[in-house]
C-alpha cells in the first residue's frame, strides 16, 4: 500500500508534526510505502489568481504533490483546527492541487460532478483547543465535514476516517503521549488493509440499498394500502398480518425486478449521460459498487424469498388459492418481464404501459384479493384507473433523459419510438385524462368515495404540469435532464394514492 502523509501545520516542530511522525512510523511497521509532504517546506502560491486554477502555472512542488496524490492509495492529513476549520496553508494547498480534470470533472448526470480520485481512502488527524465534544455537538464539526465530505468525498475519496486530539491547551504530557500512541496504532492498523471489515460491510450495504432503488417503493405501498382498505377486511389493514405479508411478497418481487433491470439495462446505463435519482438506473453495476455475479445472487435471493413469502401467504389468506396464484402469477410475469427475456416488454415499446398497469391495477388488485375480495369486483378496477392514467406521464418522461442511450441499446421506449416531442404530447394527453378521471371519480362518488376532494388539488396540479409540458414542447430543447418536469409528474401521481388512502381509511 502507498501512503502519503500531508502535514498541514505551518510549523513542522508542532504536536501535529509529532503526530505525523507517529502515524508514519506505525504505517512503515505495517509494511506500507510511506511518503510525506510538509506543506510548510513547499514553495507555492496558495492563492488562485486566474478564473480557473488550471490556468495558473503549477510550481514544481505542486506538480510533485499531484504526482504523489496519484501514487498514493491512502492519504493522511495532519493539521490543527483553527477557527473551526483548516489552516490557510492547507486550504491554499487544496485550492491549487485539487483542480478540475485532476480531482474532479463536470458531467451531465447525477449531481453534475464526478470525482476522479476514487479507489483511495483518507485519514484526518487534527488537533484543537476546543473540547472535541463541544466541537461535535455545538459547532457540528465544520472542518471535518469540509474535508471529509465537501473536499475528499467530492473527489471520490472514501472512506475518510477522523482522529481528533483535544483539548490541546489543557492537555498533560501523558495525554499527548496517548494521542501519539493512538496515531501510531492507526498507522499500524494499515497492516489489515486500508478499509476495515466494518467499512466494507457499510459500503456494501449502502450499495445494495442504492441498487434496490427504494425511492420508488412508497408509491407501491400507497396503492397497495388503498387496495387493502377497499377490501374492507374484518381485522382492518394496518394491524393485519395478512396485509403485511402480502405487501412483503410485492416488496420482494419489486426488489427482484429492479435488480433484473440493472443487469439487462447495463449497456444503456453505461452510456447514459443524463442519469439522475429517478432515471438511468441505480448505476451500481456501472460504478462497480456491485458485480454482475452479486446482482444475480441478489435476484435469486429475492425471488426465493418471494416464493417463500407467497407460500406463507397462501397458508393464511382468507382468499381462495386459485385467485391468489392468478394475481401473483400475472404480477410476476409483468414485473420480471419488463426487462427480462423472453418478454423484454420495455424493449418492445410496452414498458410504460407495463409499469402503469403493475403499479396501479396490479398492486391494488393483489391487495384486494389477498384480503378476501374478488378479482372481478368493480371496486379495485375503478380505484386503479385514475392512478394508471396518472403514472403514464412520469414513466414516459423518464425515458427522455435516457433516450440517446436507450436507442443505442435497442430499447424501444415511447421516447425512442415517438421522439421527445411525441413523448411529451403523450404525457400531456395522459395528464389531462388523469385529471378528468379524478374529476369524474369525485363527481360520481366512484370506488366508495375514494376520490372525494381529489379534484381540488389534481386539477390545478394538472394545469401546472400541462403548462410545463407545453413549455418543453415549444422550447424544442434536445433530450437531456428534465428534473423539474420529473418532480412535477411524480408528485402528481402521489395524489392518486394519498386521497384514496385517507378517504378509505376514514
Amino acid at each position: 500500500m502507498n501512503v502519503l502523509i500531508i502535514l498541514g501545520h505551518p510549523r513542522t516542530d508542532s504536536l501535529c508534526g509529532a503526530l505525523a511522525d507517529a502515524y508514519g512510523a506505525g504505517a512503515r511497521e505495517a509494511g506500507t510505502a510511506v511518503r510525506r509532504l510538509d506543506l510548510a517546506k513547499l514553495d507555492f502560491d496558495p492563492d488562485v489568481h486566474t478564473p480557473s486554477p488550471n490556468q495558473q502555472p503549477f510550481e514544481n512542488d505542486i506538480r510533485e504533490a499531484r504526482e504523489l496524490i496519484l501514487w498514493a492509495e491512502h492519504l493522511v492529513f495532519v493539521y490543527p483546527t483553527w477557527w473551526g476549520t483548516l489552516p490557510a496553508l492547507l486550504k491554499g494547498f487544496l485550492d491549487r492541487v485539487l483542480t478540475p480534470d485532476f480531482a474532479f470533472n463536470t458531467c451531465e448526470g447525477g449531481t453534475g460532478y464526478q470525482g476522479l480520485l476514487g479507489g483511495r481512502s483518507a485519514q484526518l488527524i487534527t488537533t484543537m483547543d476546543t473540547p472535541p465534544l463541544i466541537h461535535r455537538l455545538i459547532y457540528r464539526q465544520p472542518g471535518r465535514n469540509a474535508m471529509a465530505r465537501a473536499t475528499l468525498g467530492f473527489c471520490g475519496i472514501r472512506p475518510v476516517r477522523s482522529l481528533v486530539c483535544g483539548s490541546v491547551k489543557d492537555s498533560s504530557l501523558q495525554q499527548r503521549q496517548r494521542w501519539l500512541e493512538h496515531a501510531h496504532r492507526q498507522g499500524r492498523a494499515l497492516e489489515l488493509g486500508r478499509i476495515t471489515p466494518g467499512e466494507k460491510l457499510r459500503y456494501k450495504t449502502s450499495a445494495w440499498l442504492k441498487g434496490m432503488r427504494l425511492q420508488f417503493y412508497p408509491m407501491t405501498w400507497l396503492a397497495y394500502s388503498a387496495g387493502a382498505l377497499a377490501a374492507a377486511p374484518v381485522d382492518g389493514v394496518f394491524g393485519n398480518s395478512v396485509a403485511w405479508l402480502g405487501y412483503l411478497c410485492l416488496f420482494l418481487l419489486e426488489v427482484a425486478t429492479v435488480l433484473v433491470n440493472e443487469t439487462v439495462d447495463f449497456p444503456s446505463d453505461r452510456n447514459n449521460r443524463f442519469f439522475s435519482t429517478f432515471t438511468g438506473g441505480s448505476r451500481v453495476l456501472v460504478e462497480g459498487l456491485l458485480s454482475l455475479r452479486e446482482l444475480r445472487i441478489g435476484i435469486a435471493a429475492a425471488l426465493a424469498a418471494f416464493l417463500a413469502a407467497s407460500a406463507w401467504l397462501l397458508s393464511v389468506t382468507p382468499a381462495n388459492t386459485p385467485s391468489v396464484l392468478s394475481v401473483l402469477g400475472a404480477m410476476t410475469i409483468l414485473a420480471i418481464g419488463y426487462t427480462a427475456p423472453p418478454l423484454k416488454l420495455c424493449y418492445r415499446g410496452l414498458g410504460e404501459l407495463d409499469v402503469a398497469v403493475t403499479h396501479s391495477i396490479g398492486v391494488i388488485l393483489c391487495a384486494y384479493v389477498f384480503l378476501g375480495g374478488a378479482w372481478n369486483d368493480a371496486m379495485p378496477w375503478l380505484l386503479s384507473l385514475p392512478l394508471l392514467l396518472a403514472i403514464m406521464p412520469s414513466i414516459t418522461l423518464s425515458g427522455i433523459p435516457d433516450l440517446e442511450a436507450d436507442a443505442a441499446a435497442g430499447k424501444r421506449t415511447l421516447a425512442v419510438r415517438l421522439g421527445q416531442r411525441g413523448a411529451l404530447i403523450v404525457c400531456l394527453i395522459f395528464t389531462l385524462l388523469a385529471a378528468a378521471a379524478a374529476l369524474t371519480g369525485q363527481a360520481m362518488h366512484l370506488a366508495g368515495g375514494a376520490f372525494a376532494g381529489i379534484a381540488y388539488v389534481v386539477i390545478p396540479h394538472a394545469a401546472w404540469l400541462s403548462w410545463l409540458l407545453l413549455k418543453r414542447i415549444e422550447s424544442a430543447k434536445p433530450p437531456g435532464r428534465i428534473d423539474g418536469l420529473m418532480a412535477a409528474s411524480l408528485t402528481f401521481v402521489l395524489w392518486f394514492g394519498l386521497f384514496p388512502l385517507f378517504n378509505l381509511a376514514g
